[in-house]
């Protein structure tokens, strides 16, 4: 298996031990690691949920980017959230950077998540050929 490391100074850096993506095997498959609020400028978390998720979404555009890709071609996106109660704000946000065929997705509660985060997302994205 062919693994190209993906990487853009428009998203935050990696703040532990992985890649900001990776593009595989034939080049189609990219499998984006888990976004939070970072502003990738000051690698500071924004303020509030509605900007996290704001931020959460440029930066994946920015991976999406960076791959060859854009956020249509994202088929899966795991969304991690504190409080499901901001699942709502989420798909309104969502639709700003989204058009239809929407991706496979999944929302999670979890209890807590690095730096703070109110949320983060990851994905996978297949790039056509």
């Amino acid at each position: 298996m062919n693994k190209q490391v993906i990487h853009t100074d428009l998203a935050p850096q990696a703040i532990g031990t992985y890649s900001q993506a990776l593009k595989v095997s034939n080049g189609e498959t990219v499998y984006m690691s888990g976004q939070i609020g970072l502003d990738p400028t000051t690698m500071q978390m924004v303020d509030g949920i509605d900007a996290q998720i704001q931020q959460v979404f440029l930066n994946l555009r920015a991976v999406a980017a960076a791959s060859g890709g854009s956020m249509n071609d994202i088929v899966k996106l795991n969304i991690f959230l504190t409080d499901l109660d901001h699942f709502a704000l989420v798909n309104e946000i969502m639709a700003n950077y989204f058009e239809q065929p929407y991706p496979a997705r999944a929302a999670i509660g979890v209890r807590a998540l690095p730096r703070d985060a109110l949320v983060e997302m990851d994905a996978i994205m297949v790039i056509p050929g």
